[in-house]
């Protein structure tokens, strides 16, 4: 398996926050269906100063960049417009 850090930025308009509560559970359904499959490792939000969600840091693995980037393709962060960057470095998490 081929391990992944993703680092997200949400988009800064003014609707962006509200975009990102509305598609919450969509993407919460999609990071379920990740653990049911093997590919989650971990994740979370990215805060601002005041505590709000400006983004989002994953640890997920797939068997390829073709699957990860299938699953790019689909995720609802993505495709409705939540993330407006989304950097992926290949990573190998310490067994500890």
């Amino acid at each position: 398996m081929n391990q992944y850090l993703i680092t997200a930025y949400d988009y800064t308009d003014t609707e962006a926050l509200q975009r990102r509560l509305d598609v919450r559970p969509h993407h919460l359904d999609g990071v379920r269906a990740l653990k049911e499959t093997g590919n989650f490792i971990k994740a979370g939000a990215i805060l601002n100063a005041e505590g709000k969600m400006i983004g989002s840091v994953m640890m997920v693995q797939f068997e390829s960049d073709d699957e990860l980037e299938a699953w790019k393709q689909g995720e609802p962060y993505v495709t409705q417009k939540v993330w407006e960057t989304v950097d992926i470095k290949p990573i190998k998490v310490a067994d500890v």
